[in-house]
């Protein structure tokens, strides 16, 4: 009896530990704490070049040091050239926190994502370390993901509905089979959901990124909010669609209309109003647009 007493202030102590360490997550994460991007900064590593569904929004063809959007980098990287780039970065600005992989295509679907997070995860234990998928292979991987410790997770859901998510993508490439149509949405939505819930099981913050996409999804996005909610999401992300590939003649949400989808949803979860749509090899703090890694 005596020694379970002795060993109570001890355990109290790890408790408060570890309880402080899984705040810091978020609270040193420049996308999930509006005051943390003002102090801290996050590094993308462009090490993820294949992707596993074709969206009708995306085209990742182009690319100059002014453009910010998802899916863009300058170049690629190899997991040996990450971690080194990783190690400049880290000498000369201390105050990034984050290190994470958004692509050019989906992280889960590249064996050199794993590979990179790994070595990162040796080198930096301090960092946190953060993945941004389609959610595809979410439940599929999960178990990796938690052996690395992955505390920050963005999964982008822009419907829950089959129907509609067939007219945003037009198919998935899953366990080696390609397929389209309604059959390939079922797929997609039931690994994003589920995958989401294990996430969030397993202690981590979920994102979920939602493109506005005017006449497809904008009267679908309040019913992702209540999923998100459900699914014990942390914090949800409206981004209005950048018009190009198969949706370049869809005009975008404006920026009130996109302020008050966030403003409907903010009943159900927490919203993100500060994104700034970042590039695959984005550096430095989300207040201001940065240099990309080259």
């Amino acid at each position: 009896m005596q020694e379970s007493i002795s060993n109570k202030p001890l355990q109290n102590d790890c408790r408060k530990k570890s309880e402080a360490s899984h705040f810091r997550k978020v609270s040193e994460h420049p996308c999930y704490d509006k005051k943390a991007r003002h102090r801290f900064g996050r590094m993308h590593l462009a090490v993820a070049k294949k992707c596993n569904i074709h969206c009708n929004f995306c085209d990742r063809k182009f690319d100059c040091v002014n453009e910010s959007r998802p899916g863009v980098t300058s170049r690629l990287l190899t997991p040996d050239e990450a971690l080194e780039k990783t190690r400049e970065v880290l000498q000369n600005s201390p105050n990034i926190k984050v290190v994470g992989i958004s692509g050019p295509g989906d992280p889960l679907a590249n064996d050199e994502t794993f590979i990179t997070m790994e070595r990162i995860k040796r080198s930096f234990p301090h960092l946190t370390l953060c993945m941004s998928t389609n959610g595809l292979l979410l439940p599929d991987k999960m178990p990796e993901l938690v052996d690395l410790g992955i505390g920050t997770l963005t999964v982008t859901i822009n419907a829950i509905q089959p129907e509609i998510q067939v007219k945003i993508c037009d198919g998935i490439l899953y366990q080696g089979k390609v397929y389209k149509g309604l059959e390939g949405a079922e797929i997609l939505v039931k690994q994003q959901l589920e995958g989401i819930r294990q996430a969030t099981a397993n202690g981590m913050f979920v994102k979920v990124n939602t493109v506005y996409i005017p006449g497809i999804n904008e009267h679908h996005i309040i019913d992702i909010a209540k999923k998100v909610k459900e699914m014990n999401g942390y914090v949800m992300n409206i981004m209005p669609l950048i018009n190009q590939a198969k949706f370049a003649h869809i005009t975008p949400p404006t920026r009130k209309e996109c302020q008050e989808m966030q403003d409907n949803c903010k009943v159900y979860v927490e919203q993100m109003r500060h994104c700034r749509q970042c590039r695959a090899d984005e550096i430095g703090l989300l207040k201001r647009r940065t240099i990309p890694a080259l």
